[in-house]
Order: structure tokens, then sequence, then C-alpha cells
């Protein structure tokens, strides 16, 4: 019996590589991401495909992998997949949730404490010589204790970062479209006007792209921040820039981005936002379990078992 065929488009940890080479015959890609026509040329004759948040898995390209069984998505989002596509056919997408929620969820509360205590616009003003010893006055930030923090979009996330909270002395305040009644979520608009920072954890849909606009960051305070570890299109880059130029809000921490790698010009300018390269899994420890789930996942899928994580 021929062993299943699977395409994997970028490197992952040697041990989560071993347990797929155990299991199945891979085609590795070794170099570039894959251009469109690359993953359908190497999509051919796979039966599976371990792919990246970076693999636009479109319906053209399933239609090229006429053999395809399982989308493993090293992730847990999954924007970049034709979900109802892959359904039509039949496909199953799976994706590796709560694996790297606290490591996002920490990276969040570096960003946190990054901006509002301007590390990284100190760390560039001293590596350029300006800095001239310590004053009063000198790069005085905001301390965290006795604000609130408004979470939008109260997944595994979202509940990870507010339970950090406490130990910062912090008011959580949350707003979720999935929240039922008496939850205790709140109306977005009211969470914006009244939160000192503000951070984004809800999935990318055409309802939440460019949730966060000129007009919602009109309507936080002036002292407030922004923080956004989930999906770049969430935020309106260039109304941020705005908003950070004109001092409709004090700052912004991002690790994510509309057009990534790209990031608004405009944005690259200014001391009062840090840019991080999406770092938000970014650990040892979880960048090798989430590989090692997709994999499980796609060799559950290719032997017969239901997959251990499938998109809902």
């Amino acid at each position: 019996m021929s062993r299943p065929k699977v395409l994997l488009t970028r490197r992952i940890p040697s041990s989560a590589l071993a347990t797929l080479e155990a299991a199945c015959d891979v085609d590795r890609n070794e170099g570039d991401p894959l251009s469109p026509d690359g993953l359908m040329r190497r999509i051919r004759g796979k039966q599976g495909i371990v792919c990246l948040l970076t693999d636009a898995i479109t319906a053209e390209v399933m239609d090229a992998g006429s053999e395809l069984k399982v989308i493993s998505n090293v992730a847990v989002g999954y924007n970049n997949i034709d979900v109802p596509a892959a359904r039509q056919r039949g496909i199953t997408v799976t994706n590796t949730p709560d694996v790297l929620t606290d490591a996002t969820a920490d990276l969040t509360w570096a960003l946190i404490m990054d901006i509002t205590r301007r590390v990284s616009e100190g760390d560039r003003l001293v590596r350029r010589g300006a800095w001239k010893g310590w004053a009063l006055d000198f790069m005085v930030g905001n301390g965290l204790r006795g604000k609130t923090l408004g979470i939008v979009g109260f997944g595994r996330i979202g509940r990870a970062v507010a339970s950090r909270a406490e130990a910062f002395g912090m008011n959580v305040a949350y707003s979720d479209v999935f929240a039922t009644p008496g939850s205790g979520a709140i109306p977005i608009d009211r969470l914006l006007a009244t939160s000192d920072i503000v951070s984004i954890h809800c999935p990318l849909t055409p309802e939440t792209t460019h949730l966060i606009n000129q007009a919602s960051l009109a309507r936080m305070k002036r002292s407030a921040y922004l923080i956004n570890t989930s999906r770049g299109p969430v935020v309106d880059e260039k109304a941020l820039a705005w908003a950070l130029k004109n001092g409709i809000i004090s700052g912004a921490a991002l690790d994510v981005y509309e057009e990534e790698p790209a990031v608004h010009p405009d944005l690259l300018t200014l001391e009062n936002v840090v840019l991080a390269p999406h770092l938000g899994s970014a650990t040892t420890e979880t960048r090798t379990a989430m590989a090692d789930l997709a994999v499980r996942n796609v060799i559950a899928v290719l032997t017969g078992q239901p997959p251990i994580t499938p998109v809902p």
C-alpha cells in the first residue's frame, strides 16, 4: 500500500518533520515561499498539505490538487484558506488552536509594557547617542494600575490576556460579537470610549476588516493606546497613522500588518508606535507545538482518523 503524499510549504522543526516523514512521503519546500503557480504545481498528486498563513490556499490551488484530502494550517487563524471552497470539495481544514494562546498573550503584554513605558523609543534614543542623562521629566510614560484594559474579541487569547491584567492592577472590559446576553460584554463603541488600552484579539472576517478605522479611533481617549496581535487588516493602518500623528490616541503597538511584511510608510516615521515582526507565537516551545499539532492533524486525516482540531 502506497504512503500518502504531503506537500510541506515551509520548514518546520525537525521533531515534527520526523513525525511527518515517518508516516508520509513529503515534498519539502526549502526555499522562498511558494508563488500561487508554485503551489498549484507542487500540490498535484498530493493528498495533504501542511501550510502557513503566508500560503494562499485558494479554490484554484485546491482544483490543481485534485487528490487533496486535508489542508493543515500551522496557525490558529485560517483566513489564508478558502474554507467554503474546501468544504465544497470535501477537503478537511485544520488549524492549531490552544497551543499558541499563552505565547501570544505574553507578547501582548510585552507590547503593552513597551509602548506605555516607551522602552523601544528609549532604546532608539540611546543607540543614536541622544541620551544626556537622567532627569525627573525625561521619557515619562504611563502606569497601568487602576486603568482599564479593553479587549476586543474574548476568545482563548483574549481571555488569557485578561487573566494577566490582575497582576498589573488593571480593570478589564471586553466586547465580543459571540458573547451571550448577561455575559458582561459591552458594546464596542463604549469599550473604545472608556478604555485606557484597547487590545485586539478578534478573528479576521469581512465584518472585522478595518474594524479599527478613523471613526473608531476618534472615539478613543486621547491618552489611550491601541495593541494589535490578531490580524493586520482589522486595523486601517492609514487611519492609525493619522490618529498617532494628530494626537487622537497616545500610541500603538502592532505585531501584525495589513500587507505583511510591508508596513504603512507613515507608521515607520513615528516614535509613538512599536512595530514587531509578527512574533505572537514566536517561542521555541510554541512554534514546535504548532508544527507538531499540524503534522498530527494531517496524519490523522490521511490514515482515516478524525482530525484533532478541525476548523469549525
